[in-house]
């Protein structure tokens, strides 16, 4: 469904801030969520990098690399001043190598996929069409263009009048967000995503003494707050943003299809997907980190 793991943040943005995720969160951060579905049978791959194409992934992980360069390398004024910046910069920019991250995306995919070729059917159905296209179209613009603080800044404006005149259209929106999960399911994401990058980061010598899995999990666990609301901060702007050219009876299209069972089962799929993106990027970027932090060569 819509673009995913929009807040992503990484754990040494921020020091430790905590709510109480509802059950299936806890669960998911103690044991990064994992694709339980068996193996797609081979026959399938071309059905799954069809749908790859049709959600235009290779377009959403340009904007993803642009992304995560940007937020990482703002770590770099702390952690890595003089020479570790720039050796930093380079290896964040190898370890975002967008056809490795498709790669990664399709494969986890088709796991999550299975043999549910209803679903992929379904899923490709929508998502193919006019509307299907122009939506990932527009996604992906206002997230390029959101890359801009000024931008962004915008957008976060323009939403609170949504709310605050009570127009319908903000309630169309929440009922897209509501229907696809999408502020539980990013936060779930930043925080597994968080995780890995802490064990990365440990397991290169990053904290000196090795970081016990609990402490990390407690500092991982204190940050939620702060992901929360970033991510319902940037959530809905962004979502206000990319479906402004859309008709209400467009976006009504878009929500229906996200509540049926074939929805229900692809946004799951797709979460899972890029939860194996970004949980080995931020797994790399923290050893990456630790190394550095270490005194090590890269």
């Amino acid at each position: 469904m819509d673009i995913r793991f929009i807040l992503v943040a990484l754990a040494l943005a921020s020091p430790a801030l905590s709510i109480t995720l509802p059950q299936r969160a806890q669960a998911q951060v103690q044991a990064p969520a994992q694709a339980q579905a068996k193996p797609a049978e081979a026959g399938q791959s071309a059905a799954i990098k069809a749908f790859s194409k049709a959600l235009m992934i290779g377009d959403v992980l340009d904007v993803m690399r642009a992304e995560g360069i940007a937020n990482s390398i703002e770590l770099s004024d702390s952690l890595f001043p003089g020479e570790n910046a720039a050796v930093w910069a380079a290896v964040v920019s190898m370890i975002y190598d967008t056809g490795k991250m498709h790669s990664r995306f399709d494969a986890a995919l088709a796991v999550a996929v299975g043999n549910d070729s209803e679903t992929l059917k379904a899923a490709q159905v929508f998502f193919a069409s006019d509307l299907g296209q122009q939506i990932m179209t527009l996604e992906i613009a206002a997230r390029r263009t959101l890359l801009n603080k000024a931008a962004e800044a915008t957008a976060k404006e323009s939403w609170a009048g949504l709310v605050a005149e009570k127009a319908a259209r903000a309630d169309q929106i929440i009922r897209f967000s509501d229907a696809n999960d999408l502020i539980e399911s990013n936060v779930m994401g930043a925080l597994n995503a968080n995780l890995a990058f802490y064990r990365g980061l440990s397991g290169a010598g990053g904290f000196g003494d090795a970081m016990s899995e609990d402490q990390m999990l407690a500092e991982v666990w204190g940050q939620e707050p702060d992901i929360r609301r970033d991510t319902t901060e940037w959530l809905y702007p962004f979502l206000s943003l990319a479906y402004q050219p859309l008709t209400d009876a467009e976006l009504d299209r878009y929500t229906a299809f996200s509540e049926t069972d074939a929805g229900q089962k692809i946004n799951a799929a797709i979460f899972v997907a890029f939860d194996a993106v970004m949980g080995a990027i931020s797994a790399d970027l923290g050893q990456a980190a630790g190394r550095l932090m270490a005194g090590q060569d890269i």
